[in-house]
């Protein structure tokens, strides 16, 4: 299925009336946001397009190509937003977007191996070049280790009986591909009521600690903050209540003006604010938006603007 970007006009909307010369979509993907982007802010001189993946980054590259040398694509994470923008000599930006999540585009690509209804290798590695795979953690983590990963990073109400069964059945044979995995759960795990399959948020935790994805999101949102420009804004979009939670606190912490330093018999110390909310509740799609692109229905979107 072609990519779609989630909550598109959405985003647009945070960023509307605001003179955008320096620009960085930290999630590049497929480049949808970035070209909506240009297209509705013709002002922009320099977009900073960042993704580890390098068919996407293709993609991007090729979409975006009418914009030229105002274009920056560059290959890596957005964990090290700050060593990018350096490289490039750049101090302050005046926006900046994530797209979290994996997009459709990789969720369709069997050898990524992010689908458990899909036969591909257990691999989930966003970036190629890096070394654990899933496969490392399923075939080599202890029962203990791979609990803990279910239970913290897939919220999965059984990540005892997954673990469990997964280190029973690589007594026999190790694990190869994503459907040995989801079969492996599907027998030892219940459908929910809801009908989710029992490997989702299996796969989800393993996605999320292969991709390191929750430790990246929290240290660079400060980052980002303060790389923005005064009345520079960040919006985020997330897809699942772990990443919304980072998301949530981080904003809600640059914005208040109190530090609580537990530490000190519950003392509150003064600090100074460094953002604006602009979203009290989050930002979610439309029933419309759901209908046509159903892989968007979880999707929440947040926005601060630095004072």
């Amino acid at each position: 299925m072609p990519h779609l970007s989630v909550l598109l006009n959405e985003m647009l909307t945070i960023f509307d009336k605001r003179h955008l010369r320096c620009f960085v979509d930290a999630t590049l993907g497929a480049g949808g946001h970035s070209e909506a982007f240009l297209k509705e802010h013709p002002e922009i001189e320099c977009l900073i397009g960042i993704d580890q993946d390098p068919i996407a980054r293709e993609i991007a590259r090729n979409r975006l190509a009418p914009w030229g040398k105002k274009v920056h694509i560059i290959a890596g994470n957005f964990a090290e937003l700050d060593a990018h923008l350096k490289h490039l000599k750049i101090d302050k930006v005046d926006g900046i977007i994530f797209d979290l999540g994996v997009s459709s585009m990789q969720f369709d690509q069997a050898e990524k191996g992010f689908s458990f209804m899909r036969e591909g290798p257990l691999d989930m590695r966003m970036d190629p070049t890096s070394s654990l795979t899933a496969a490392e953690v399923i075939n080599t983590w202890n029962e203990a280790d791979l609990g803990r990963i279910f239970r913290d990073y897939g919220e999965e109400k059984y990540w005892r009986k997954a673990a469990g069964a997964i280190v029973r059945a690589r007594q026999n044979k190790l694990f190869t591909t994503t459907l040995e995995l989801a079969d492996t759960l599907r027998q030892a795990l219940p459908y929910s009521k809801k009908g989710i399959n029992p490997a989702t948020l299996v796969f989800q935790a393993l996605r999320i600690c292969v991709n390191r994805e929750l430790e990246r999101l929290e240290n660079v949102l400060p980052i980002a903050i303060d790389y923005l420009v005064p009345g520079g804004r960040l919006a985020v979009i997330s897809f699942h209540s772990l990443e919304d939670r980072i998301v949530k606190t981080a904003m809600r912490f640059a914005a208040i003006d109190k530090l609580h330093t537990s530490g000190l018999s519950g003392l509150f110390l003064d600090k100074e604010p460094l953002v604006n909310a602009l979203t009290k509740r989050p930002i979610i799609p439309t029933e419309e938006e759901i209908a046509e692109n159903p892989r968007s229905r979880s999707a929440k979107l947040r926005a601060v603007e630095k004072r």
